[in-house]
């Protein structure tokens, strides 16, 4: 009687090659996004200035040459004051049912790099035990809405809010120039708030607060209480574009 042979189970980086094979994977295991989503994503992957060391686009879980399980991974390398360090943001992690209990392999060699940051911005509720059973810690507790236009704190007297493009003279870090143009790129609001010495960078994304709202989503500035401190010339800056909250 002939043995069973076994699948060889392998995790790997996912390569240009696998590029439409990764994309009828995600296609198939989230119902949600279409096929244009994920073919985007990947173009998206393939541009952004990954650092040489990392993957590209992600690891993929293989069985006997066929991806079975994928998780894509967007490494950057961020300045601080220590020098450049490195983060990886975890994104679209699915494994086809039958190979469910391979997936801690996939997960394993995607967060085996040393040095790095490993966040996840955006997990689905029903995954947040296994995430923080990986090792993860909980950043926030979720998002709430303001009218920044109607904030009571005064920011400088001399403050403007202007398009990414319009720094001007004043003191600005080439590295969130470099993160606000890219980020315009991809569809976010991109501005400066400057005083008469420098010029504060805030990237903004359009959204739906609940599905139905209107709003700008915060999702990059130096540090919160730059928001709080500038919140009126923003919010004013907002509502005139038709986004108050």
């Amino acid at each position: 009687m002939p043995s069973l042979r076994l699948p060889e189970i392998r995790a790997r980086q996912i390569t240009e090659a696998d590029i439409d094979t990764v994309v009828n994977l995600l296609t198939r295991g989230f119902e949600v996004r279409s096929r244009h989503h994920w073919q985007r994503a990947l173009t998206k992957l393939k541009s952004h200035p990954t650092p040489s060391e990392f993957p590209k686009f992600g690891h993929l879980l293989d069985s006997d040459g066929t991806p079975v399980g994928v998780i894509l991974q967007i490494f950057s390398a961020i300045p601080t004051a220590d020098g450049w360090r490195t983060r990886c943001n975890l994104s679209s992690w699915y494994v086809e049912p039958k190979f469910r209990s391979y997936a801690s392999m996939l997960i394993s060699q995607a967060i085996k790099y040393e040095n790095v940051t490993y966040v996840n911005i955006s997990p689905a509720m029903h995954t947040w035990p296994l995430v923080e059973a990986q090792g993860f810690s909980r950043y926030s507790n979720g998002q709430f809405v303001c009218v920044p236009a109607l904030s009571m704190t005064r920011a400088d007297s001399d403050a403007l809010v202007t398009g990414v493009d319009a720094a001007g003279d004043v003191h600005f870090d080439s590295f969130e120039l470099d993160l606000l143009t890219i980020h315009k790129t991809h569809g976010c609001l991109s501005l400066w708030c400057k005083t008469s010495t420098e010029a504060h960078p805030f990237a903004f994304l359009p959204c739906l607060a609940k599905g139905v709202m209107p709003c700008m989503q915060l999702i990059y500035c130096r540090d919160i209480q730059d928001f709080v401190r500038f919140a009126r010339p923003i919010g004013r800056y907002l509502t005139a574009r038709g986004r108050p909250l």
